[in-house]
């Protein structure tokens, strides 16, 4: 899913300014940590409305260049890492909200668990609904509890990728590539679940570093 980036964007000015660049493997590293903790400990401090409001459409405006120069690189079991993934995840439901609500309401039809409540879409869930939960889900790491906004975030990827899945199977006769690529994407999806379910229970650990 890393794979994944929007159009480039220049840094605005009073927003992931601690970024220095540079290729040094290590201060790429250090540079990722520091900007993650510093950005979520300020906002989650004094969650201003209007700042937790701009960091949520920051990709809007922006692109998801600035973010992946930041955190892309980080690994997935990190804060840095996880803030992209999730930030990752958002950009992909508003490319494509559509598609993204049917896969995870077929997802939802099918899965045994309670991964489609834990997730928190309103039910049936259309592009409207998909839209909104991808911002719900952001907005809770900065002003709810982070932990369970990472769940919810991981709910909603394994419940996709059951929907991929289902779908995949239903296409592996008539339109094998298509198939092939949505398997793919439920593999993505399924990897990504389980980094973020990693992350929350650091978190709650107290060791999310």
């Amino acid at each position: 899913m890393t794979e994944h980036f929007h159009k480039p964007t220049t840094f605005p000015s009073g927003m992931f300014e601690a970024f220095m660049g540079g290729e040094d493997p290590a201060q790429i590293s250090r540079v990722a940590h520091e900007t993650a903790h510093a950005l979520l400990n300020r906002v989650r401090a004094d969650p201003d409305a209007q700042i937790v409001d701009r960091l949520v459409e920051f990709t809007d405006a922006h692109g998801i260049d600035a973010i992946a120069e930041l955190w892309s690189r980080s690994n997935a079991r990190s804060l840095p890492g996880a803030l992209w993934r999730i930030y990752l995840l958002r950009l992909l439901i508003r490319q494509d909200p559509v598609g993204t609500a049917f896969f995870f309401q077929r997802g939802s039809e099918i899965v045994p668990t309670i991964d489609p409540v834990v997730a928190g879409a309103s039910t049936p869930t259309g592009p409207d609904e998909i839209t909104d939960l991808a911002d719900r889900i952001l907005r809770g790491l900065f002003e709810g509890d982070f932990a369970v906004a990472l769940d919810r975030a991981a709910a909603f990827c394994r419940v996709t990728a059951a929907g991929c899945a289902s779908v995949a199977d239903d296409q592996d006769a008539t339109a094998p590539e298509r198939a092939s690529e949505l398997t793919t994407r439920a593999l993505r999806f399924t990897r990504t679940a389980e980094e973020l379910t990693s992350c929350a229970r650091l978190w709650r650990h107290e060791s999310l570093d």
